[in-house]
């Protein structure tokens, strides 16, 4: 290939990536969305952390098989605990690092 070849690849990838991205943005700027569609987009983001942490915390890797005995699932759930009390993302943190290193020396 050559450079001006490689140069339009990468403009197209370019336009590819943002277009989807801007054009719903500038579309509904100035629109008012139906209640609905905004308490259903509300739901997105504990949806999509919830898709990340469940494999993570009740599934092995090797097997995929639930499995409940995980040091990260027991570190969890003190910091759920902790993060629901003091609503403090240091505090959250601090106490999820080290529910993990204790019980990773535990172990």
């Amino acid at each position: 290939m050559s450079w001006f070849e490689y140069l339009s690849l990468f403009a197209a990838m370019g336009l590819v990536t943002y277009l989807p991205r801007c054009l719903p943005l500038l579309y509904l700027a100035h629109r008012q969305l139906p209640k609905g569609l905004v308490d259903w987009l509300s739901c997105i983001p504990a949806a999509i952390l919830s898709a990340l942490l469940a494999p993570i915390l009740f599934a092995d890797a090797t097997t995929r098989s639930l499995e409940l005995g995980k040091p990260e699932l027991w570190a969890a759930l003190p910091t759920l605990l902790v993060a629901w009390k003091t609503k403090s993302l240091g505090v959250t943190v601090v106490v999820g690092m080290g529910c993990y290193w204790l019980i990773g020396k535990m172990g």
